[in-house]
């Protein structure tokens, strides 16, 4: 009877809705400097599928417009959008006249921005780059100082990690199915040509997708849409890279159907703003559209990003007081070059094929299928029965000899008054001038990688009487190799929009992705040897073979590794979503439906799990549903009130499925969909003078597993040697997050060429439970124990800050326009409560246990207080950074020549932006033992931001 009575109810809303009379809007576009007209402007009515393109005259008409209250969004690349408010009286034409587009300078910013928010924090092939995910269309006073004035701190907008929103092309999902984050790096050094973007903040609708709770970010790249002309752009700066080059032409619609983008560009540094990073990369980007009649049109769309850069380490305070806060463990001297063993390589290309079916003025269908082939590497050092070659190894170090304390069975510390030279028993202690010596610790004499320390180890000496004449090539100890992912990935995707009735529109989408990555260490540098043994030096027997199908392989440059094996994907997802539009109310409700299905395949026959590792292994499959609606009440038309609710199950990542995937086929036990629920309310004011937005927000997201991988020194030894040394995966299961907080963004036009801006964020991030800890050890594995997974039981991390962004952050600033097309601009940013990574691990109840005595034997000298000390969560102080930016550009004849330039953080200010805690003191004893020193060996480590920077643009638009 329900069912009944709202199909009547929805029924007769169709028919009122068709029997009313609509009317028309019609307009021109120019540009503010010359008054040309301007083609292939987008106008829009929004929540609504009516849309026109302007034609060579500038002029557009959209028919069939309801009566009433209405929202027209004009938009075209390189141009600040118009937002114009109609009221329209049933079956009224309204001729706005001429509309005028000023150029967009934020475009500019961008640049400068993403030069600051490209650097990797991990060493796994994840796509997460940072916050460039911030990069998006909005004009949103807040959106902007997130971007542009925070983005340098690594602020995230309510405190989430870019998997929790979704960025697109062309309608078809970018986000990692390995990790659920997009790779940036894919169409980067091309905004040109991705300039035309929609943006969703939080939850609300988009056109293209269900979404998440952080946005959604649609970059459209068919070619009719772009104005036409070239632009030529160079660029310099002190940040990742030093220099950039780039061009786009765009054809526009021709009268034989025809339009095309081509755009490409190069940016290079031989040292970028870090010692030793050096950056190359070359971007290429072709769309070709046909339009065949005003029903259908098919858009081709490639994109050839390749990109390598070289990593900067992460510092413990020891290093940063030695060598300072720019200091990178990662290069050496090499024939008189810097080279960096930490390489990032980049090599994506993406194909997409479009079509655009009108199907009429009511409704429309697009549809997209891309192919995406390529691969993602990491490099490192890999060494066999030598020494580590890292230069802030713990040995190498001051504090290696300054830090180790001679145990006692009642205090667990003896006395620094009680050593003696020799120490007690002849046991070791602490050496203070060894670590003052640079004889003995190293670093003091060897701040850099070793190349020809390496070259030489892999080789044999030849020699004549008695002498050293030379060198020939002999089994290599020390290798050069990359952590690869070679994805191919095939994704179809189509979008329904249908104008249901004038107040009424209905969007529906499904996308059905495939997935096959081949995962695999690759020899790049054999570093003058001949061969390297691909065995484990510290298994046992048949553990030492990473392949027991081809045992005791001697692997040479270019082949194939350690480990091997494919991940399989297939993923399905559907979406349907009613707008509605009302004279004072408008409101939506949307609902998906998603199922992913993933798999290992090993090609290797591990030696540690010959059971479990070679061939496909289980199939996990994840059915998922969510809910979203959304309110907006009018109070006037420059007065609004709009909130926004989601409930939603979100499968976990491939990541997060397989535990160990490089060893084997393994699953974490009983991993399920975490779920995600939010809600946010504003209230918006869009007026002449003043526009402003306050928000506050609740986002909750239960049952989360996260996979860290790292190397760990002594793990699960205490004996302070190199046995427990291992490339591990510590697992948390059951981990809730809360995210509470506001968001304050303001506006206002003091006078015509003098605007002030304002923006604040507040927010309250936290581990809302105590999750499972549980790691995985190799060396238990036995054909009895195919999953050796020491639980470590609960981490007590409930209340613990969520690391990685600044949790408050405040910005005001001031811009002058001048109407001779120049602008300068200044905002001063503080920014505060940012925590470091805390180890979950050490956190557990084993922390306090003797892993000599038996079960339930604590330390004798623990207490709750010094306890507390060592794991509280170190807080980064807070800090102030000032920019300024200003631009000024020319019209010289039908050309326009402009110019841009910006300097971030006037002050030079050095700041952290992030760290982690070391897992390797793993129990009270050694962390206290550590710490107490005043110089740990094994103290958390650092990354930081730039200190002052520039960017200036020449470009040239005709």
């Amino acid at each position: 009877m329900k069912k009944l009575v709202f199909s009547m109810l929805f029924v007769m809303q169709v028919l009122f809705a068709w029997a009313q009379q609509n009317g028309t809007v019609t307009g021109k576009v120019v540009d503010s400097k010359t008054q040309k007209p301007l083609q292939s402007v987008v106008a829009s009515i929004q929540n609504t599928n009516l849309t026109a393109l302007t034609a060579a005259d500038g002029t557009f008409v959209i028919k069939d417009i309801p009566a009433g209250n209405a929202l027209l969004k004009i938009t075209s690349t390189g141009y600040s959008q118009q937002m114009l408010p109609l009221d329209l009286k049933a079956g009224q034409n309204l001729d706005l006249g001429v509309v005028v587009l000023e150029e967009d300078q934020t475009e500019e910013q961008q640049l400068s921005l993403i030069t600051i928010t490209e650097n990797d924090l991990g060493d796994d092939n994840s796509g997460s780059e940072s916050t460039a995910g911030l990069l998006q269309a909005s004009r949103d006073a807040f959106q902007q100082a997130a971007a542009f004035n925070w983005g340098q701190a690594r602020f995230r907008v309510r405190g989430l990690d870019n998997e929790y929103g979704v960025t697109m092309i062309n309608g078809v999902t970018m986000n990692k199915i390995y990790d659920g984050r997009p790779q940036w790096g894919n169409w980067g050094g091309l905004n040109d040509a991705t300039r035309n973007q929609e943006f969703t903040t939080g939850s609300t609708p988009s056109d293209y997708t269900f979404g998440g709770i952080l946005g959604t970010q649609e970059i459209n790249t068919r070619a009719s849409i772009y104005r036409p002309g070239t632009r030529i752009s160079f660029s310099g700066t002190n940040t990742n890279y030093s220099w950039r080059a780039m061009a786009t032409t765009a054809s526009g619609m021709n009268k034989d159907g025809w339009a095309y983008v081509i755009s490409a560009g190069r940016r290079w540094a031989k040292e970028g703003y870090f010692e030793g990073t050096d950056y190359s990369a070359n971007s290429i980007f072709a769309s070709v559209e046909k339009k065949f009649n005003e029903h259908h049109s098919l858009n081709f769309t490639s994109i050839y990003a390749q990109n390598s850069r070289g990593k900067n380490s992460p510092n413990t305070q020891e290093i940063t007081n030695i060598a300072g806060w720019k200091y990178n463990s990662y290069w050496g001297w090499q024939d008189g070059k810097k080279r960096n063993s930490r390489d990032k390589d980049i090599e994506e290309p993406i194909l997409m094929l479009g079509h655009y079916w009108k199907i009429n003025e009511k409704n429309k269908l697009t549809t997209n299928v891309s192919f995406q082939q390529g691969t993602i590497g990491n490099s490192r050092i890999d060494f066999s029965g030598v020494n580590n070659p890292d230069p802030t190894y713990y040995r190498n170090l001051p504090s290696y000899f300054t830090s180790l304390y001679e145990n006692d069975a009642t205090t667990g510390l003896v006395p620094a008054s009680a050593y003696a030279p020799g120490g007690l028993g002849g046991l070791f202690t602490p050496n203070y001038a060894a670590a003052t010596n640079p004889l003995d610790a190293k670093f003091l004499a060897q701040r850099q990688l070793d190349w020809n320390a390496m070259y030489t180890a892999n080789s044999t000496p030849i020699t004549s009487n008695g002498m050293v004449i030379g060198r020939a090539p002999a089994e290599s100890k020390y290798i050069l190799y990359s952590d690869r992912t070679d994805d191919t990935q095939f994704v179809g995707n189509s979008v329904f929009n249908s104008q249901l009735a004038d107040n009424i529109v209905l969007n529906a989408g499904v996308t059905y992705r495939h997935l096959k990555s081949h995962n695999y260490q690759k020899v790049e540098d054999l570093l003058g040897g001949l061969y390297f043994l691909d065995v484990d030096t510290f298994g046992v027997g048949d553990q030492k073979q990473s392949d027991l199908n081809h045992p005791d392989r001697q692997v040479t440059e270019g082949d194939e590794y350690g480990y091997n094996y494919n991940l399989l994907a297939n993923t399905i997802d559907a979406f349907t979503q009613f707008k509605f539009s009302y004279k004072k109310v408008d409101f939506y409700l949307a609902q998906t439906f998603a199922r992913s299905e993933y798999q290992r395949e090993g090609l290797y026959k591990n030696g540690y799990y010959p059971t479990n590792s070679f061939g496909k292994g289980h199939k996990v499959e994840f059915d998922n549903f969510g809910f979203k609606g959304g309110v907006t009440y009018k109070i006037s038309g420059r007065n609004y009130l709009d909130f926004n609710g989601l409930y939603m199950s979100k499968a976990p990542t491939m990541r997060n499925v397989f535990p160990n995937s490089r060893l084997n086929n393994n699953m974490v036990d009983g991993i399920d969909s975490e779920t995600i629920s939010s809600l946010n309310g504003s209230y918006i004011i869009r007026a002449p003078k003043f526009k402003a937005r306050i928000t506050g927000y609740f986002s909750e997201i239960k049952n989360a597993t996260e996979t860290a991988f790292f190397f760990g020194e002594g793990l699960f030894e205490d004996d302070g040697g190199d046995g427990g040394d291992a490339f591990v995966a510590e697992t948390l299961t059951h981990v809730n997050k809360k995210n509470i907080g506001g968001e304050l963004g303001l506006e206002y036009q003091i006078t015509s060429t003098i605007k002030a801006i304002g923006a604040a964020a507040y927010g309250q991030f936290t581990y809302s439970n105590d999750p499972t800890v549980s790691i995985n050890q190799d060396a238990l594995a036995t054909p009895d124990n195919t999953n050796p997974i020491v639980n470590f039981g609960t981490s007590k991390l409930k209340d613990y800050k969520i690391p990685g962004t600044p949790q408050q952050a405040y910005s005001i600033g001031l811009e002058y326009r001048d109407p001779k097309f120049w602008w300068v601009g200044a905002n001063v940013n503080y920014l505060a409560d940012n925590y470091i990574d805390v180890a979950p691990v050490l956190r557990t109840s084993n922390f306090f246990e003797n892993p000599l005595g038996s079960a339930g034997n604590y330390f004798p000298e623990a207490t709750e207080q010094r306890g507390r000390e060592l794991l509280k969560q170190e807080k980064f102080d807070e800090f102030t950074l000032v920019n300024l930016t200003g631009g000024k550009s020319w019209r010289i004849g039908s050309k326009t020549l402009g110019f841009f330039a910006s300097v971030n953080n006037v002050f030079d200010i050095i700041y952290k932006t992030g760290g982690f805690e070391q897992a390797r003191n793993s129990n009270y004893r050694e962390l206290n033992q550590d710490v107490s020193s005043g110089t740990p060996s094994f103290g958390p480590k650092y990354f930081y931001g730039y200190g002052r920077t520039y960017f200036v643009n020449l470009y040239l638009n005709f």
